[in-house]
């Protein structure tokens, strides 16, 4: 078999699968043996009349069946149908007989491709077959195929329709959990971490500094309290809740709540010099135990747009938030944003030593991911021992990305 052919041959079952019966069918099936009756009863010229309108009414269930064994319920209609055509020497000339176009764009419509390959192939077989059956002339075989190849190609037309809207669907819902995906791990995994940080540090300095000890718990309160919040904001927008009640999107004036005191604030380590040892528990203050984050924003940030803002925060939280948690003996980390006419430039780098292992996690992944949609990259990776070390994030959002 030929490539395309074979395709169809192996194609599956329409998707999505197709409801069993609907009202519809009950009404179909209710009103085609009343017509039967009627034209039988008005048309006294059409031979066999009465035992036409019999076997339409025989086969008229098959329509109940049409989608889940399309093919079963053709050829049962075409080969009662033939059968009887032989028996009387002529083909049904009752207009009820068209239902069977019905099961012909059932079997394009839902069946499998070997399915709609033996439909078609029966149809063809019947057609050819019509004129051994009667004075069917030529121009009512080329009529009646013009027929059932519109049939035929509206079933496929809606088929198409239908996968494509489904795998729409699909692709909505993928975006829509790898949204959710990213503003989970940039949103609560964010204060999850800082808990985890603060809790260590707590743990450290509660048996030397009850005081500080306290500070940590009110800190640890205060982050899983945002942490609830952010939780609620997501679930609301899940749940489709009112709109008002939701949180405003985090932009560039957001970044100073990223900054925050270390638990010492030495200078940062030259090259070649040796690195400043990490503060002792007993002199944490209320970020005890975590390096001190410093942002930088020049030029103007309000005049970005909101989406590019969001990115923007988003990125530096979740850089910030791996760093304070891989990054060993750090003692700074700096932020800086540089808005121009060009676009956004966001620079990310701590003063630790990198973790072993550089693979990406769901952090990088979903930092990346956040620019590429904007048209712009972000790139992670340790510093040079030369240039001072740590590890730096910079992600850079041109104007024309967003702006396409």
């Amino acid at each position: 078999m030929t490539s395309p052919v074979r395709a169809l041959w192996d194609a599956p079952a329409a998707s999505p699968p197709p409801p069993r019966r609907v009202w519809r069918d009950w009404v179909l099936v209710a009103v085609i043996p009343v017509l039967a009756l009627v034209e039988a009863a008005v048309r006294p010229d059409v031979p066999w009349r009465w035992l036409w309108a019999v076997v339409l009414i025989a086969l008229a269930p098959t329509l109940l069946w049409r989608r889940i064994r399309p093919l079963s319920m053709l050829a049962i209609a075409f080969a009662v149908g033939t059968i009887v055509g032989l028996v009387v020497a002529g083909e049904s000339q009752l207009f009820t007989t068209a239902y069977f176009l019905v099961l012909v764009y059932a079997v394009m419509r839902w069946g499998t491709g070997r399915a709609m390959l033996a439909g078609g192939a029966l149809v063809i077989a019947g057609t050819l077959l019509s004129p051994q059956l009667g004075t069917t002339t030529v121009s009512d075989i080329i009529g009646g195929i013009a027929v059932v190849v519109m049939t035929s190609t509206l079933g496929i037309a809606f088929r198409w329709r239908a996968g494509a809207r489904a795998r729409e669907l699909d692709r909505a819902r993928l975006l829509e959990r790898e949204q959710v995906a990213r503003d989970l791990h940039d949103t609560v995994a964010h204060h999850v971490s800082a808990i985890a940080i603060q809790a260590q540090a707590g743990t450290a300095v509660a048996a030397t500094d009850p005081e500080a000890a306290a500070q940590v718990l009110r800190v640890i309160e205060g982050e899983a309290s945002r942490t609830l919040d952010e939780m609620r904001s997501m679930v609301r927008v899940l749940r489709r809740a009112d709109a008002a009640e939701l949180a405003p999107t985090p932009g560039i004036a957001d970044l100073r709540r990223l900054a925050q005191p270390g638990s010492a604030r030495p200078e940062p380590a030259q090259p070649g010099s040796a690195r400043p040892e990490p503060a002792q528990p007993g002199s944490a203050q209320p970020d005890a135990g975590g390096p001190a984050v410093e942002v930088h924003v020049e030029g103007d940030g309000d005049a970005l747009p909101p989406m590019v803002a969001a990115a923007v925060f988003r990125i530096a939280q979740e850089a910030v938030t791996n760093a304070r948690r891989h990054a060993r003996d750090a003692t700074r980390i700096e932020v800086r944003v540089q808005v121009d006419a060009t676009g956004v430039r966001l620079h990310v780098r701590d003063d630790g030593v990198p973790a072993a292992s550089a693979a990406p996690g769901f952090g990088i992944t979903g930092m990346v991911e956040r620019a590429a949609l904007l048209g712009g990259t972000c790139e992670a990776g340790p510093v040079p021992a030369g240039e001072g070390g740590g590890w730096a994030v910079t992600a850079v959002l041109p104007r024309a990305g967003w702006a396409a």
